[in-house]
């Protein structure tokens, strides 16, 4: 395979998985009512913060963490590691 045609296969990959992380993110933040959360408490106060936050978050964090890999094993193979 062409080095073309492998970063147009890991621009493609990584762009599935972004828009796979929006799109759950989003139903996550739909999906969840803001009335039911986590109550953390601080020194002087309480901080909520609700699930559907938590949910919109961990799945763009899972986007992130995803492209990152991903980017570091097409380095990682032009290096000349196989995996």
């Amino acid at each position: 395979m062409s080095l073309l045609a492998q970063t147009l296969q890991l621009a493609f990959r990584i762009a599935i998985v972004w828009a796979g992380g929006f799109l759950l993110a989003a139903a996550v933040r739909a999906l969840l009512p803001d009335q039911t959360g986590v109550n953390f408490p601080t020194g002087q106060s309480t901080l909520f913060i609700p699930y559907n936050r938590i949910g919109f978050w961990t799945c763009l964090l899972a986007a992130v963490t995803v492209t990152a890999l991903v980017v570091i094993r097409a380095m990682l193979t032009d290096m000349g590691l196989r995996s």
